[in-house]
């Protein structure tokens, strides 16, 4: 739970979507690559708000590729703001949170989101109720680092990242080779 008016969390990719329309989802946090046209994986939802941000999942600089910068975190905070804004009395929202695959930006996003309504969680805690939600969730370490400054934990969170990876490292021992193909060796190289 996010806030009291949000009651379901859900992480996906975007082909997952489609699969989600019927369950009234409330609230949508879409991060998707800049050039990638827009969604139309939504036209079977109901009425919902929705954000857009557009970066990709790199953590380091790229040439012609957008890193996730502070401007992105503060607009996920403010929709995380919104959340409890947009409140209803009795209201029982669905928050669905996406990105490409629905393993990198998007679990980076909701942790970001979950921490900033709950700042008493520990934050092992919080990366726990996130594998619950996504299994294979391997958040994007320049996000998470950020979410740390930005909500004064001290690197607190990056600490409980480190662990995180650790984590899925152990029950998913492919991972390693994939994400360093990806170029995010560096993030394997925190969980040891």
């Amino acid at each position: 739970m996010i806030t009291p008016a949000i009651s379901v969390l859900t992480i996906c990719g975007i082909a997952e979507i489609p699969s989600h329309g019927p369950r009234a989802v409330s609230h949508v946090l879409s991060v998707i690559d800049p050039d990638r046209p827009e969604l139309t994986e939504f036209s079977s939802f109901g009425e919902h708000h929705r954000t857009t941000l557009r970066f990709h999942d790199i953590i380091d600089p790229q040439a012609g590729l957008v890193m996730p910068e502070r401007a992105h975190m503060e607009s996920i905070l403010d929709f995380g703001s919104s959340l409890a804004n947009d409140a209803e009395p009795g209201a029982q929202g669905h928050l669905l949170v996406h990105c490409h695959m629905g393993v990198s930006r998007s679990t980076a996003a909701m942790v970001t989101l979950m921490l900033q309504a709950r700042e008493d969680a520990s934050e092992e805690a919080l990366f726990e109720e996130l594998r619950a939600i996504r299994p294979q969730a391997w958040p994007n370490s320049v996000m998470i680092g950020m979410a740390d400054d930005m909500l004064g934990r001290s690197g607190r969170l990056v600490d409980a990242l480190r662990g995180h990876y650790a984590h899925q490292i152990k029950v998913q021992p492919e991972l390693p080779k994939w994400m360093a193909s990806m170029g995010r060796g560096r993030e394997v190289e925190m969980a040891r």
